[in-house]
């Protein structure tokens, strides 16, 4: 099968022909559809997520259809839809497996970081982590969905009932969370690089209230802030546009430094906290929430092959929406 492989970081992946892996115990094989590109495969591949084995496959939102079962599989029948996720495995004993909140075990592995992942025509996966996807949404829609619309989604229920809420950085999670909280009727700000004008219409477009440079100053206080950009200087930034008792939320798995800053902005029970990673409730809520609406990424796809250039395209700020690789 044809698989894009990471050999080396800092490197660009290399198209190779390997065997097929065969599902071990619990396990299914998926033959790949579509594969959305995320911006931790960018942290993956630069080098700015350190501990991965190499060679790795990269890739985590993926959508493919069972095409083998390992001993002991049931939940899946061969010929059925699912989707792949970050979370690949947990230990099920922690304290933290055992309290819901199985996306801090300490012994998770991930797919596309650990575990092959999706850059491929084939892969195997945990079936007990492998989410049903809803029939209206087509194997490109729903790729993106799988992280940029997961992470998304957990970041959003940390915001609460923030009925204004600003975006920092405009990409796959941004734009799908936004026609969600369209749904709710919330009031969106957006909040992209200086001079993106593609991705300020492409929010407007969606229904946001406002968009605008991340240093430009919204027209109202920000009831929370979900920072999606992995640049630690909009910390800072978004507290200084927040309202008392408002929350910033750092959606991403990498973010450079924060640098200093005083404590009146975080003065009037402002907060910080991070997003890590999903758990297979976040996916199973975030499932049924998008089987009441509709929502519909903005997607670029490109063949298997060309997982290189839309990697690229990614780093250097020129995919609007969410980039999908098809096989």
């Amino acid at each position: 099968m044809l698989a894009m492989i990471l050999e080396e970081r800092k490197s660009p992946l290399r198209a190779v022909d390997i065997p097929r892996r065969e599902p071990g115990p619990g396990q299914i094989e998926i033959e790949v559809r579509a594969c959305a590109v995320c911006r931790t495969d960018l942290h993956i591949v630069d080098g700015e997520l350190a501990g991965a084995p190499l060679p790795i496959t990269p890739g985590h939102q993926i959508v493919g259809r069972v095409s083998a079962l390992g001993t002991g599989a049931h939940e899946h029948r061969i010929g059925y839809r699912v989707g792949v996720p970050w979370l690949g495995w947990t230990c099920g004993v922690c304290r933290y497996c055992t309290s819901g909140r199985e996306n801090l075990c300490a012994q998770a592995r991930f797919t596309g970081y650990e575990i092959p992942g999706g850059y491929a025509e084939y892969t195997v996966a945990d079936e007990r982590f492998c989410l049903p996807l809803p029939d209206s949404y087509s194997d490109i829609d729903a790729a993106p969905l799988l992280c940029g619309g997961l992470i998304g989604f957990r970041a959003w229920q940390m915001a609460g009932e923030a009925q204004t809420i600003g975006f920092y950085g405009f990409g796959s999670a941004a734009h799908i969370l936004l026609q969600i909280a369209r749904a709710d009727g919330r009031s969106v700000f957006a909040f992209t690089r200086a001079g993106d004008r593609a991705s300020q219409e492409l929010a407007m477009s969606l229904g946001a209230s406002w968009a605008g440079a991340s240093d430009e100053t919204p027209p109202e206080p920000l009831e929370a802030a979900i920072i999606f950009a992995p640049v630690g200087a909009l910390v800072p930034q978004a507290l200084g546009s927040l309202a008392p008792g408002g929350s910033v939320i750092c959606a991403g798995i990498h973010m450079s430094d924060i640098p200093r800053f005083p404590y009146s902005l975080l003065w009037k029970e402002r907060s910080v906290r991070s997003v890590a990673n999903l758990t297979r409730q976040d996916g199973h809520l975030f499932f049924e929430r998008l089987r009441t609406i509709s929502i519909r990424p903005h997607v670029t796809t490109f063949p298997l092959r060309e997982a290189n250039n839309a990697l690229r395209k990614l780093r250097d700020g020129e995919i609007e929406g969410s980039a999908v690789l098809t096989t």
